[in-house]
């Protein structure tokens, strides 16, 4: 499992065990997406410093560094797991060939783009933008085929369907959207979260859906009614992303809390919850001096810790 983070590093776990395996390092900025091609041989992730790199898990070597000229928000692999798709605040959607690095294509989308997904109908690529709409783009033509409307605000999560038929979008309005990529039509609308929504995704049979939010839940819908089954509850602060494990009862969410926790969907008890170590983990600053009210803030937020004192009158 791999996870992006403000430090500029990439951690890669085993979601069982819970151990950390390999830190990547090389972006300059905070990342804000990865993703896996389909033999989850090579790691993609999107930065802030307007760079997509391909990594080697095994070896945690940086395969790739490919350039932008603007923040990239969002990635995904093409079926296939020889392309991939990265999307731009600037609005410019590239295809790049991961072997060689080389840029294939690229859609001018004329709005800052936020979500990329690609259809496993190979030629279809979904965007999500900052006006409330989805964009579906031919790859072969570079065409724009449809504008899927109905949201008030940005989108910033997408998901298809197993067969490329249905195309689920998550929107700054507090709405999930279910599509009919091949009419347009809206067939239905997910309701619950009372803020923004960061991320969703289709389960690997298509029956369940999850969902993170800016409110600090997980739900978890039936994708057939658009009921909501469960919330989750735990996160103590935005959560940003989630995603199916291979185990298919089992999800993760990332948060801004700086952990990853891990959900069975049948109880909705978090199985497990993991937190990187950080820069001043553990260190002990009680009693310390010459340090000022701020800086020992800032120790506390990079994980140093201070006692309180308890002083009695005898």
């Amino acid at each position: 499992m791999a996870a992006g983070s403000q430090d500029h590093a990439i951690r890669l776990w085993d979601w069982e065990t819970g151990d950390c395996l390999h830190i990547l390092k090389g972006h300059r900025d905070l990342i804000w997406a990865v993703a896996w091609n389909k033999e989850s041989q090579v790691l993609a992730s999107a930065s802030q410093d307007q760079t997509l790199r391909l990594w080697n898990p095994k070896t945690g070597k940086c395969l790739h560094t490919l350039e932008s000229d603007s923040i990239l928000q969002a990635v995904a692999w093409r079926p296939n797991g020889r392309q991939l798709v990265g999307a731009g605040l600037n609005g410019v959607v590239r295809i790049w060939d991961s072997c060689t690095g080389q840029c294939l294509q690229t859609f001018e989308t004329g709005d800052a783009a936020f979500a990329v997904a690609w259809s496993p109908i190979e030629n279809l690529i979904a965007i999500g933008a900052q006006t409330p709409v989805v964009w579906l783009w031919d790859t072969q033509s570079g065409k724009c085929l449809k504008a899927l409307e109905g949201h008030t605000n940005a989108v910033w999560a997408l998901a298809w369907s197993l067969d490329g038929k249905l195309l689920a979008s998550g929107s700054h309005d507090n709405t999930i959207r279910l599509w009919d990529s091949q009419t347009g039509d809206c067939l239905r609308i997910f309701e619950g979260h009372t803020d923004w929504i960061w991320s969703i995704d289709l389960s690997c049979d298509d029956r369940f859906l999850v969902s993170a939010s800016q409110d600090q839940t997980l739900r978890l819908w039936d994708v057939q009614t658009g009921q909501c089954l469960h919330i989750f509850e735990g996160h103590s602060s935005i959560v940003r992303s989630v995603s199916w494990t291979s185990q298919q009862q089992i999800f993760a969410s990332g948060s801004t809390d700086e952990t990853i926790k891990l959900w069975d969907m049948n109880t909705g008890r978090c199985l497990k919850s993991l937190r990187a170590k950080r820069l001043y983990e553990g260190m002990n600053i009680t009693g310390g001096t010459g340090l000022t009210g701020a800086q020992k803030a800032t120790l506390k937020t990079l994980g140093a810790i201070e006692e309180t004192i308890m002083v009695r009158k005898v």
